[in-house]
């Protein structure tokens, strides 16, 4: 487990670890946003940060997106494999 935590240290979050990881409420993909470091469930409209290189997927410390904020304008969609 102490390995798993440098590779997302050292690297930030990993693609292939994206892949795996879903919103803890909806069961759905999230996106990462680079410009905010953080993790976005669409489904849902909530922002997980991303704390030293860990993400906090706890239901607590996710963040409402406004609707306004929800358009991928101020956070560009980044692509699985890109």
């Amino acid at each position: 487990m102490v390995k798993f935590g440098r590779i997302l240290l050292k690297e930030g979050i990993n693609k292939k670890i994206l892949e795996i990881l879903v919103c803890p409420l909806s069961k759905q993909p999230l996106r990462l946003c680079e410009k905010t470091n953080s993790l976005i469930s669409d489904a849902i409209g909530v922002s997980y940060p991303i704390v030293d290189g860990i993400p906090r997927l706890v239901p607590t410390d996710g963040k409402i997106i406004e609707t306004d904020d929800a358009s991928h304008s101020h956070c560009p969609v980044d692509l699985p494999g890109k």
